[in-house]
């Protein structure tokens, strides 16, 4: 089984909170309790490099406390990984999470901010870019995420048989149960995201420089070295390939 469902976005999280306790907790609580009634032999599921909060060791490794995230959306997908782990400790259901990196590309969620810039641009209207600009992403492209998810499909979590309590690894277990990074390695910082986007568009973005916002972090850099090892994939499209892409796309589906 594969879950990518649920209630995303950091922003929306300070303004409806709700409805992510009940997609992210109680809908995530069905998907478990479905899997060990079927005797599921996998569950992969979305994590988010937003648990990661707070941290500022880079790059963010799977190995490394992810214990004090900035939003309620964060706090849900870390607890998604706390639940995923009682399932595999109880019932032996092999669970394996991934946590998306700054997913762009075409079909995408038209809240994230590459939707929102393109449009605007192409509109002549005025961008918000928060935090002057200065906020680094490690942006993924969605084909990258996609290898990635299947790849990992096919290795189902095991019990890691090093793991000990006394030093307990956040990433394995005792039981079979994994975590990995999905991201592609490379923070951009978002005025360079901006910059590869008006030269795809062949158009100037009005840039309105903003402070930072509630809940965001200032950067997300994934060590995928986990991924590596067990999948033998990275994700290997940068922006420069992936933005024009998704012009591409979005330029065909919205006719503009």
């Amino acid at each position: 089984v594969v879950n990518l469902a649920a209630q995303a976005g950091v922003r929306y999280s300070l303004i409806n909170p709700h409805v992510y306790a009940r997609s992210n907790l109680d809908g995530f609580l069905n998907i478990l309790e479905g899997c060990r009634q079927a005797s599921v032999g996998h569950l992969v599921y979305a994590s988010s490099s937003s648990i990661y909060g707070g941290s500022t060791r880079m790059p963010f490794s799977v190995h490394d406390s992810a214990d004090h995230p900035l939003s309620l959306y964060a706090a849900s997908k870390k607890a998604n990984e706390l639940m995923a782990h009682t399932y595999s400790h109880l019932f032996g259901l092999p669970t394996t999470g991934l946590r998306f990196f700054t997913v762009y590309g075409p079909w995408g969620r038209p809240d994230m901010a590459l939707f929102i810039f393109t449009k605007a641009i192409l509109a002549g209207q005025p961008i918000d870019v928060f935090n002057h600009g200065n906020m680094q992403r490690d942006f993924t492209y969605i084909d990258d995420i996609v290898e990635g998810v299947i790849r990992v499909m096919e290795h189902p979590a095991t019990p890691n048989t090093d793991w000990t309590s006394a030093a307990p690894d956040p990433a394995t277990s005792n039981a079979p149960y994994r975590i990995h990074n999905i991201g592609d390695s490379s923070p951009v910082q978002l005025s360079r995201l901006i910059d590869v986007l008006e030269d795809a568009l062949g158009r100037k973005a009005i840039r309105n420089l903003m402070p930072l916002q509630p809940g965001d972090v200032l950067a997300t850099y994934a060590d995928i070295t986990s991924l590596e090892e067990v999948t033998g994939f990275k994700p290997r499209i940068p922006i420069e390939v992936g933005v024009p892409r998704f012009v591409e796309w979005y330029r065909d589906f919205y006719q503009v």
